[in-house]
C-alpha cells in the first residue's frame, strides 16, 4: 500500500494540464464494443480506473496497441465470450463500477451479456435499476443467479421504444444510448443525463455512423442502424481535475495557470468557484488564478448563508462537492454544503476537523462550515483517503496545512488523478510517495 507524505504551507507557482476526461473515457472505452472497425482515441488518462478497464476490453478478446503515450487503439473483432464465466472476469467487474457499461454494447451487437455487481467509491449506494429498466423496454431480458450474484442477459432482437428515464443516470444513459444505437426502429429517452460526457459518447457514435438528435439536450431520439464503423476520438480535459485545481490554488494562496480547460464544457463550474470569492481570468482557453490571500464567500441576496447543492446538469456536479467544502474551510464567511446524491461522501469530514476545520455535519447529506480566513492554518495529520474525490480534497487540505500530512491508501487517488504527485511537484509542492 502506498501513501504521500506532505509538507504543506508552500506556495505554488506555474502551469498544468488537466489529464483527459475520465468518466468520459470509461463510456467511449466501451463504445468500442459496438465495431469490428478500428477505433482510436486520443487524450487517455494514465488511471487506474481507465487502464482496468482497457485491460477487461483485452481479456474479452479486443485488441488493443498504443500508438502514443495517450493514445489507443481498440479493435473489437471476436469476443470471447467464454471468459465472461471465468472469475478473472467476476474480479475485474467487481473492482471496476464502469465495467457495467461494456453491457449496452454486448447487447447490441451480439445479443447476450452477464453482468456481476461491479465495484467503484464506497460512497453510498449506487443503484442500476436505470441502467436494467432502460434496457429491458428495449427489449433485454434479465436472469438473477443468487448464489454467483450474476445476472445473465439476453437480447434476441432490441426495439426502439419510448422511455422516461427514472433518473438521469450519467452512466445509464450512455448504456442505454449505446445499446439503442443498434436496435431496430427508434428510441426516445426523456431524463437523459446530459453531461458532456454523454454528448461526447454520442457525438463519437455518430461519426461511426449511429443516428442521434438532441445531443447536448435531456431528449435523445436515436434511429437505428445496422452496423457501424470505426473512427477517431479525442477526450475533453477533465473539468473534475479543473475545479480541483482551481480549489487547489485558492487553499495554498498560490497563482496557477490551468491549461487548455474546455471552458465551454464547464457548466457552471466556474460560476460556483466564483461565489466562494475565488477569482479567475479565461485567457483564450485557459484558466488563470491569481494568488488571493483572501476570499470572501457570497450571501444570497436578501443576506442569508450561501448553499453549495449538487445537482443533475446543467447544475454544478457532485464531483466537486468534496473540492469546494475543502476550499470553504479558509474561506471568510460561512456556507452549507448539500449533496444530495450519495449519502456517504461527507463522511471524510471528520479527518478536516482533526486538521482544525469548523465544520458541523448535519446529517449524512449536509455540512456547514464556518471558514477560518486564513486566521489559522490547518495542522498536518495521518489520514487516509476513503475514495477518490475526497482523497483529493484530503490532498488540497495537507498541501494548505502546518506541518507534515500524511494520505495513506492513496491508490483511490490513483484511480481518478493522473500522476498527481509529480505534477504537483512542478508547481513547487513538496510531496513524496512512499511504499508501505
Amino acid at each position: 500500500m502506498s501513501s504521500f507524505e506532505i509538507i504543506g504551507g508552500k506556495k505554488l507557482h506555474g502551469e498544468i494540464t488537466p489529464q483527459g476526461a475520465k468518466n468520459e473515457a470509461l463510456q467511449v472505452i466501451c463504445a468500442c464494443l459496438l465495431t469490428p472497425g478500428k477505433v482510436t482515441i486520443h487524450n487517455i488518462p494514465d488511471i487506474r480506473d481507465v487502464n482496468k478497464l482497457i485491460g477487461l476490453l483485452e481479456s474479452l478478446g479486443v485488441t488493443v496497441t498504443r500508438p502514443a503515450p495517450s493514445t489507443c487503439t481498440f479493435e473489437a473483432g471476436d469476443i470471447d465470450f467464454a471468459y465472461l464465466g471465468t472469475k478473472d472476469f467476476r474480479d475485474k467487474v467487481g473492482s471496476l463500477r464502469g465495467s457495467i457499461m461494456i453491457l449496452g454494447p454486448m447487447l447490441a451487437r451480439y445479443g447476450k451479456g452477464f453482468v456481476y455487481i461491479p465495484g467503484g467509491d464506497k460512497i453510498g449506494r449506487r443503484r442500476l435499476d436505470t441502467h436494467f429498466i432502460g434496457l429491458q423496454k428495449l427489449g433485454a431480458n434479465f436472469v438473477y443467479h443468487q448464489q454467483e450474484q450474476l445476472f445473465s442477459v439476453t437480447a434476441p432482437e432490441l426495439t426502439g421504444t419510448y422511455m422516461l428515464l427514472d433518473e438521469a443516470s450519467v452512466t445509464g444513459t450512455a448504456n442505454i444510448v449505446m445499446a439503442a444505437v443498434m436496435a431496430k426502429g427508434t428510441t426516445t429517452i426523456f431524463n437523459a443525463a446530459c453531461e458532456p460526457y454523454v454528448s461526447q459518447l454520442c457525438s463519437m457514435l455518430v461519426s461511426m455512423g449511429a443516428k442521434i438528435q438532441g445531443i447536448g439536450s435531456n431528449l435523445l431520439t436515436i434511429t437505428g442502424v445496422e452496423k457501424l464503423s470505426g473512427c477517431e476520438h479525442r477526450l475533453l480535459s477533465d473539468m473534475i481535475e479543473v475545479g480541483s485545481f482551481i480549489g487547489l490554488a485558492a487553499m495554498t494562496g498560490s497563482e496557477i495557470t490551468i491549461k487548455n480547460v474546455n471552458y465551454h464544457q464547464l457548466g457552471l463550474i466556474p460560476d460556483v468557484f466564483k461565489r466562494m470569492g475565488i477569482k479567475m481570468e479565461k485567457r483564450d482557453d485557459d484558466l488563470f488564478i491569481p494568488a488571493q490571500e483572501h476570499y470572501e464567500v457570497e450571501t444570497f441576496m436578501d443576506g442569508s448563508i450561501m448553499t453549495i447543492a449538487d445537482a443533475p446538469w446543467p447544475g454544478f456536479t457532485p464531483d466537486l462537492i468534496s473540492i469546494v467544502l475543502v476550499i470553504a474551510i479558509q474561506a471568510k464567511g460561512s456556507v452549507l454544503i448539500h449533496q444530495k446524491m450519495f449519502e456517504s461522501r461527507l463522511f471524510f469530514v471528520d479527518k478536516l476537523i482533526d486538521m482544525g476545520a469548523r465544520i458541523i455535519l448535519c446529517d449524512p447529506h449536509r455540512a456547514t462550515v464556518i471558514g477560518l480566513d486564513h486566521q489559522y492554518l490547518l495542522r498536518g495529520i495521518r489520514m487516509s483517503s476513503p475514495d477518490i474525490r475526497a482523497g483529493v480534497a484530503l490532498l488540497i487540505a495537507a498541501l494548505s496545512a502546518e506541518g507534515k500530512s500524511i494520505i495513506d491508501n492513496i491508490e483511490q487517488i490513483d484511480r481518478g488523478y493522473q500522476q498527481i504527485d509529480l505534477r504537483l511537484q512542478k508547481l513547487g509542492a513538496d510531496i513524496r510517495r512512499t511504499d508501505s
